[in-house]
């Protein structure tokens, strides 16, 4: 067990946090999705499904099959690796864990690496807990990690920074797709600015205007502190978060259709043309971005959510991940079901589909309909707990403040938990 006195500085940045995290174990291989189990809450169904669910930064090598055959080791299969990847500069690095060789009070020697560092063994036996200490003081935050006998494990760990930061990164985006302008949020992680080795997945999110800032008329959606926390304890991998702001054409930059009762609509192709087209390769341009499918995902509320489930069917190459949260199934007599029921037919669907609303308020948050666009997706081939997770949550109306509350749990289905999660310290 991780002792606790080396790792107070952990726990007392973990207990600095509003936690809203739940505890999860990262798999070994990034491509296997734990279907967790079905838990009662509060009139909610909710799949606790939080392993990371993305491609993995780096890689994992499994050569144990043979080892797990017959119970004994197998020669091929035993060598370990752990490679550090972070700026070296004038630092070193040492690792200490839980099992042989490793050990949690006295630190393991790296090889350095172009990089970082690296650590290898031949003799360990069996999976195990360790952290990396930078000058030998310093110990890696968030969880500690996980490796197993015969993988080789790519870690990005940082030291230093507990939170990450949000600004409005472009002031005036010009689309011209659009023939307008629009500001766009940006969220970089913690490790961003210390970790110059590493890239992140992006979470694409609507309503840019609502999503970070206090001021925010309507409410706004704490995703800084729900992303910062998630780091904290490892349950939420970190990852960029780029908002644009809707304007005056929000109503027909988030519908699919034109809606005769509403009078307007039909401009999200065009919309999310501008994201694919425009401001995701601004994106990965400038930033340091992991850019496949798999590490992409789009959330949205209200016509946010209409969008992103427009979006699910006609855009799954650019957006593996897609959040769609109380979303206005109503529009356009619930076209977006018919829309839906097509994903079968689509060269390409998501990797992972989340659906939520309430149940209450002047709406009721439109719960019968989104029940239904649930029903589509499992008909078109979607699991529970696998790569669907549907949420009705008990009391709440449709508002940013109920959204916040839910984010947590959308991100870590969508985005993962940290690569090579162990224990908590």
């Amino acid at each position: 067990m991780t002792p606790r006195a080396p790792l107070i500085p952990v726990v007392a940045i973990l207990a600095s946090l509003t936690g809203c995290g739940e505890g999860a174990s990262s798999s070994a291989s990034a491509s296997n999705a734990d279907a967790g189990s079905l838990v009662a809450d509060a009139g909610s169904l909710v799949v606790d499904a939080s392993t990371a669910p993305l491609a993995d930064g780096g890689s994992v090598t499994d050569a144990g099959s043979d080892a797990a055959d017959t119970g004994l080791p197998d020669s091929a299969s035993t060598h370990t690796t752990v490679r550090v990847h972070y700026p070296r500069t004038t630092h070193s690095l040492t690792i200490r864990g839980a099992s042989a060789p490793l050990s949690w009070t006295q630190s393991a020697a790296t090889t350095p690496a172009a990089d970082g560092w690296t650590w290898s063994s031949d003799n360990l036996t069996s999976a195990s807990d360790f952290k990396p200490m930078l000058d030998d003081a310093a110990w890696s935050l968030g969880a500690n990690y996980r490796v197993a006998p015969g993988e080789t494990v790519d870690i990005y760990p940082r030291f230093q920074s507990a939170a990450g930061s949000y600004s409005i990164r472009w002031p005036s985006f010009a689309s011209a797709t659009l023939g307008r302008s629009r500001k766009v949020w940006v969220y970089l992680p913690p490790g961003y600015t210390e970790n110059t080795e590493a890239r992140y997945p992006v979470v694409y999110m609507h309503d840019g205007q609502n999503l970070f800032d206090r001021n925010a008329p309507f409410g706004f959606w704490h995703a800084d502190e729900t992303l910062d926390e998630g780091a904290a304890d490892s349950t939420i991998r970190e990852s960029i978060v780029v908002g644009p702001e809707a304007g005056n054409d929000r109503m027909t930059d988030y519908t699919p259709s034109f809606d005769a009762s509403e009078g307007s609509g039909g401009g999200a192709a065009a919309y999310v043309t501008s994201l694919v087209t425009e401001l995701k390769p601004l994106v990965d341009r400038e930033l340091r971005t992991l850019p496949g499918r798999e590490t992409t995902a789009m959330i949205g509320s209200s016509l946010g959510g209409l969008v992103t489930a427009w979006t699910s069917v006609h855009h799954a190459s650019t957006f593996g991940s897609c959040g769609v949260m109380s979303p206005s199934t109503w529009w356009d007599n619930t076209m977006i079901l018919s829309e839906v029921s097509t994903l079968p037919s689509q060269s390409t669907r998501p990797l992972r589909m989340y659906v939520d609303s309430g149940n209450a308020g002047p709406s009721l948050d439109d719960h019968v309909n989104t029940a239904l666009l649930a029903g589509r997706y499992r008909s078109a081939g979607y699991v529970d707990g696998l790569d669907f997770l549907y949420v009705l949550a008990a009391g709440h109306q449709h508002s940013e403040s109920y959204w916040a509350q839910r984010l947590p749990r959308a991100l870590r289905f969508l985005v993962g938990a940290r690569p090579h999660t162990g224990a908590l310290p």
